[in-house]
């Protein structure tokens, strides 16, 4: 095959579900692949269609008129009262599957399909769509004027605009027969009320997930299924609400995606509260990893101390050989020596005082420099205090022995001594 001269297409409209068009979220989010789709004769199996309006509203429909349908055609069906326009999502046998699990009452809930949505039902169908919006912010302000305790989260018309459908929230029964005529005399289309949960609501309004993901109630999940804190305690997961809540503040419903593994990977292990008895001391059950297939057992009952980590396999043969009335001299097997959990040390063969030598020696100059300039100045004090008066000394000859500091001014001083003894002599008597 010459891969070089090959053309590749990428299409909007494929009926598998492996296209852009069908990847991501879009206006029809809950996609099914359909893997039945190249096997001949598939479409023909069934008459039965699944058509998606907005959201998460699915419905199922007989394909009575044998139009050729595919995945991505906009179609008119039949509703109560007119008609209502929805996208083709799935044909063939799957169709069948996903009926069972709508768990549909019985026959007449699966009315028929009228025909190929014509330009004009678009039209119509856009316009619709464009009112429900503000339809929605006067009836939350209508219902806040009547006071009642319930929150109007989205508004579906139907394509030919003659019934509109308010889904809303409420922790409480809600009489809401006045709210529904003055809906009706103000928007004169027929009312009705649906209420729906949490997680509704959030599959409707859509958004991101903590894992980067749209959500998977807005995406794919059309049924949802109850999660309990006992999925996360299977998982060994904190129990910290802040992180197993989703956007819908209700715990995340992929808690339930995994939890049949562990409980059956769990049953491989041995019981918590089974004590594992070696010569030395007693060991307990500190913590699991059950996709890992590891048990770390402590001495201590309440904290770690002296941890040992060993297959659930091991823990089960010391189990047995503790039954037998023998102890193993540690629960570690034989051939195999415990690694030592300390960190390397790469100081090891170094001394603790290596950097001590320098600065003893800069002590030791500073100590020999602060001698000699100490030496002069010893010397120094000496000779001052050689030149003190002793104890019976006259002042007289220890001020003579002093050198004068200045001898200019000495000078001065006798010349001026000396003028004033002239001017004594001199004087007349």
């Amino acid at each position: 095959m010459d891969y070089k001269n090959l053309k590749y297409k990428i299409t909007n409209d494929g009926d598998r579900g492996l296209c852009c068009g069908a990847c991501g979220r879009q206006d029809r989010q809950l996609n099914t692949y359909d893997w039945l789709g190249d096997v001949p004769g598939n479409t023909e199996d069934t008459d039965l269609v699944e058509v998606q309006f907005k959201n998460t509203r699915k419905a199922y429909y007989h394909n009575v008129n044998n139009l050729e349908l595919k995945k991505g055609d906009w179609v008119a069906v039949e509703a109560n009262p007119g008609h209502d326009i929805g996208v083709v999502t799935l044909t063939g046998r799957l169709v069948k599957l996903q009926v069972k699990k709508a768990n549909l009452k019985g026959p007449d809930d699966i009315r028929r399909i009228y025909r190929i949505a014509k330009e004009v039902d678009m039209q119509k169908y856009k316009e619709a769509k464009g009112r429900e919006h503000a339809t929605m912010i006067e009836s939350r302000q209508i219902a806040k004027n009547l006071g009642l305790q319930m929150k109007i989260g989205d508004v579906e018309y139907q394509g030919d605009c003659n019934k509109a459908i308010f889904y809303y929230i409420a922790d409480e029964r809600v009489d809401f027969r006045q709210l529904i005529k003055d809906l009706a005399a103000t928007f004169h289309v027929r009312i009705e009320m649906k209420q729906i949960g949490a997680r509704q609501e959030a599959g409707r309004i859509g958004g991101t997930g903590p894992c980067g993901r749209e959500l998977c109630c807005a995406t794919w999940m059309k049924s949802f299924s109850s999660v309990s804190t006992n999925a996360a305690r299977f998982q060994d997961i904190s129990l910290n609400p802040q992180k197993l809540a989703g956007m819908c503040a209700k715990l995340k419903c992929c808690l339930n995606y995994e939890v049949d593994n562990y409980m059956e990977a769990g049953k491989r292990f041995p019981n918590k509260e089974t004590i594992l008895q070696t010569i030395d001391s007693d060991y307990y059950q500190f913590k699991t990893d059950i996709l890992a297939g590891l048990i770390t057992y402590s001495t201590d009952k309440r904290m770690a101390a002296n941890l040992e980590t060993i297959t659930a396999e091991r823990a089960l043969e010391i189990i047995a050989m503790n039954k037998n009335g023998e102890k193993p001299d540690s629960l570690q097997p034989d051939d195999m020596q415990k690694e030592s959990d300390r960190p390397i040390d790469l100081l090891a063969n170094e001394s603790l005082t290596r950097f001590d030598r320098a600065k003893k020696k800069k002590k030791n100059r500073n100590k020999q420099n602060s001698s000699k300039q100490s030496a002069p100045q010893s010397q120094q004090q000496g000779q001052n205090r050689q030149q003190e008066p002793q104890q019976g000394q006259p002042r007289q000859q220890v001020e003579g022995q002093r050198k004068p500091k200045n001898r200019n001014n000495d000078r001065r001083n006798n010349d001026n001594r000396g003028g004033r003894n002239d001017y004594h002599n001199n004087a007349p008597q």
